[in-house]
Order: structure tokens, then sequence, then C-alpha cells
């Protein structure tokens, strides 16, 4: 590290399902601070039966976030965000179409037809990624059914943070982290799997080359504009204070990314049946992880809640648990119909009945259940890590907003019998300033990064209690279970 007392500001872009902001690093030899510059929301828009995000929209906030940001002298910028979505651009560099929500019910069905085309077990040995119908693979087969015309025009396939990169600098690139996202790309080969799509009819040219978190690829108004670890949950993992490397991570947000870190896929039959989706990581390492529904189910009840009047923050819906009983009724967050926007306490209440539990009658109630489901569905997910990896777990970080939610990371200590240590909140865009100043020579690798993290953001430490009661309740909890 550099002996300097000059204060050195890189700005990350993080382009989050409900909201995108810009965002300052700023790092002063020894410790790193982060400023929020400016917030915009992210509001996905309906035509004709199809949830579009709105891409112009967002480059818009984007530009006005970066013109406030850009008045004081800075050395870089990253952009990251959520997995899976893409732009298709024509020979001109336009897009086709607005990119289409992930929640767009588009993909029903498609991946029985992928599966038809690409047998189950080969399209994980190729990938090593789970099988999630939001997948960039699946929606490009539905694209291939319903709108063929647009893959005949396409010329190029990026990924949102590569989209916007691309309208920072002018270069189509994809980078990795974001690549492994869609179940387009084979590790083995350290490319596009352009067999398995040929064979789905779905051409390869327009998929640009791949490049690895760090790389400076242009310029936006004479500032350099760097890869980062593009996928949102890949740059939090970079911000992980861990002092060990048989850690966990949950990224959790409106989903909760659950995983390991290793520095190989792990792609295994057993890994195929627990789908485990190996995402690329940042130097050299990958992401075994499962997705879990995460605070989505909290987001949507809250949403419900406030139309019928209790127009409270999440702190005051917390405060609506302490007169509910615990382990009275589970959800398996994962259900099919927890999946899209609507009623959640109705659904949640619905799965109750349906499995024959006492139905959450109160806001506090439901509200425990969905936590303490989580929490439950963590220890699940956490099992099944540990026995298709062989590797311990000792302590589990929680990153991102959730790890704000102090009932649900006690919750998340005790359903594991494992310390949590919550924090950094802001983990996505204080990764993707790390990975600029490693770009930047101005830390050395990512064990350093993590160190300055460790002493810039203290992590709140959680201790697990009474594991008598929650080992009754999680055997009662995986008679439930609905998904893998």
């Amino acid at each position: 590290m550099p002996e300097t007392n000059t204060t050195l500001d890189v700005i990350a872009v993080d382009l989050g399902n409900e909201s995108g902001r810009v965002y300052k690093v700023s790092f002063d030899g020894a410790l790193l601070q982060g400023e929020e510059l400016y917030r915009f929301p992210n509001i996905p828009v309906t035509l004709n039966g199809t949830l579009y995000w709105d891409a112009l929209r967002l480059w818009h906030e984007i530009q006005t976030g970066l013109s406030a940001a850009l008045a004081a002298p800075v050395r870089g910028i990253g952009v990251d965000s959520f997995g899976v979505d893409f732009g298709l651009l024509d020979a001109h560099g336009n897009l086709i179409s607005n990119p289409v929500h992930m929640r767009d019910s588009r993909t029903e069905g498609m991946m029985e037809w992928v599966f038809s085309q690409v047998g189950r077990a080969e399209l994980y040995e190729r990938t090593g990624i789970g099988f999630y119908v939001i997948n960039t693979l699946y929606q490009l087969a539905a694209i291939k059914r319903d709108s063929p015309w647009q893959l005949d025009i396409t010329r190029t396939l990026l990924t949102m943070p590569n989209l916007i990169n691309f309208w920072l600098t002018g270069q189509k690139l994809s980078e990795f982290t974001h690549t492994t996202t869609t179940q387009c790309y084979n590790p083995t080969l350290a490319d596009w799997d352009r067999d398995m799509l040929g064979r789905l009819g779905i051409g390869t040219t327009m998929f640009p080359p791949v490049v690895q978190p760090g790389h400076e690829i242009g310029l936006y108004q004479d500032v350099p504009v760097y890869t980062v670890a593009g996928h949102d949950t890949g740059s939090a993992v970079v911000a992980v204070p861990t002092q060990t490397p048989n850690f966990a991570y949950i990224s959790s947000g409106t989903w909760s990314l659950f995983g390991l870190e290793t520095f190989a896929p792990i792609i295994t039959p057993a890994a195929r049946e627990a789908n485990i989706t190996n995402e690329g990581g940042a130097y050299g390492t990958f992401r075994p992880l499962r997705m879990v529904m995460g605070l989505w189910l909290v987001q949507q009840c809250r949403a419900r809640w406030a139309e019928g009047g209790l127009n409270v923050g999440y702190d005051g819906l917390l405060a609506h648990m302490q007169d509910s009983a615990p382990f009275a009724a589970f959800i398996d967050p994962d259900d099919a119909r927890f999946f899209p926007p609507g009623d959640m306490p109705g659904r949640v209440r619905a799965f109750c009945a349906e499995t024959g539990q006492t139905i959450p009658a109160t806001v506090g109630g439901i509200l425990r259940c969905v936590l303490e489901s989580l929490a439950l569905k963590y220890r699940y997910v956490l099992e099944k890590l540990i026995e298709v990896s062989g590797q311990p777990v000792d302590v589990l970080h929680i990153v991102g907003g959730g790890s704000q939610n102090a009932a649900l990371c006690q919750m998340t200590a005790d359903a594991t019998n494992r310390p949590v240590l919550a924090g950094p909140v802001e983990a996505t865009a204080l990764g993707n300033g790390l990975v600029q100043l490693i770009a930047q020579g101005e830390l050395s690798d990512i064990g350093q990064a993590r160190a300055v993290m460790r002493a810039s953001y203290p992590p709140t430490l959680y201790e697990p209690r009474d594991p008598k009661a929650w080992n009754s309740a999680y055997r009662r909890f995986q008679r439930l279970i609905t998904t893998p």
C-alpha cells in the first residue's frame, strides 16, 4: 500500500432490482469510506403484457448521477448489476427492444424445452449453473420461440452492466462474473458454450469477448472505466470482511445469495441435485451458491400492508413481531407461488393452510413466519453446500441490506448454530470500488482489500442461541420443503 495522505475516490454505479445509485468510495491509504451521491428508482414497465426494465430511463439517471460525481476528481468508474438480464443490439449498436425483466412470464415452460434439446445433466456438466427459470439461456429460448426475428437482426448481446459499460465507453465486452450467470458459459472451456447454444438454434456470433474484473476498458469524460465484478453478488463477495477461508456468505437483499468461495466450480451429480449454481468470482475464484427468495417476501408483504393503511418502515414492521409466538408456522420461501409480485401475506396464509399448520393472522405472525422460514432455509442450503463441497464453515457473513435486519441475523445464527458477522451494508458498492483500487495498484490483492474492509466497517457479531428449540423447528421445516 503506498504511503500517502491523499484520498483517492472511485465511483461505483450499482444497479439493483429496486433502485440504482451512484456511490463514491474514498480511500486514504488505510481506511475506506463510502458515500451515496445519487439514488434513483428502478421501476419496471409493463407494455402489451410484457414486463420490461426501463433501460433508457436508467441510463438517463446514471448520467445524471455521474454528472454530479465527476464535478470533483475521481480515479475510476465501475458498473455492477443484478444477474441474467440483457439487451440485444442491432448492427448500429441500438437496442432492438427494451430488456425484458427476469420476472416476466415469457420463460414459462422454457426449461423443459431446453432439456428436450440438451439434457438436464449435460447442461449442468457444461455450465455448472443451477436451474432457475430466470436464467438468460431460458430467456433466449423464449425469444427463439416467440420473436425469432429479434435474434436474426441481433449483432451483440450485452448483459446489463456490460450494456451500461458500452454506453459509457463504446466497448462491447462481457465481464466474467456476470457472463457466468447466463448459463451460456462453459467454465471448462473458459468461453461461451457455442456447441450447446448452436444445438438450441441460438446463434453465437452475438456473444462478445469475455474479460476478467479489473481491466480498464475505456474512458467516460476522461475518467477510466473498469470492469469490476459486474454481478452485484460478485462485488458483494469481494467486500466480505473474512479472516478465514472457511466461511460462507449471504448477500442479502431482494434475493438471498448463499454460497462459498472456491477456486474451481463444483460440477458433480450431487451439486446438480442440490441445484448449486457456480457463478464466477473475482481473482480466479468461483461462487458455488444457492438462490433463496430473500427479502422479496418482506418487501411484497410491506407493499400489500401499505395498501391497507399500514405504511411503516421495516423497523416498524419488525416491532409487530414482539407479540407473536415463535415457531408457529413455516413456509418454503422458494415455493413457486412466492416468485411473482402480489398478495404475499395471502400466499403465506394459504401455504400454511394447505400444509395443515396454524394460519398466522397478524402482521407480526406473518412476518415472524417469513423470517424464521428464511433462517431455516439458510440452514438447509448451508448443509447442502457443505455436503457437496466438503468445505467446513466456521462463520457465516451476511452482507448487503439484509445485514441491517437484526432479527433475521440473529435467527440465522440460531438456525445454523454458527456465529454470524453482519455487514457491511453497502458491500456491493464497496466491493465494486475495491476492485478498481486493486486495478490501480492502491491495494495489492483481495486479502489486503478485505483487511481494509474489516478495519473500515467492523461487522456486528451474532452468537447462536437455543440450539435445541431451533433443531426441533428445523425438523418440522424439512417436512414442508417443496424445492430441492
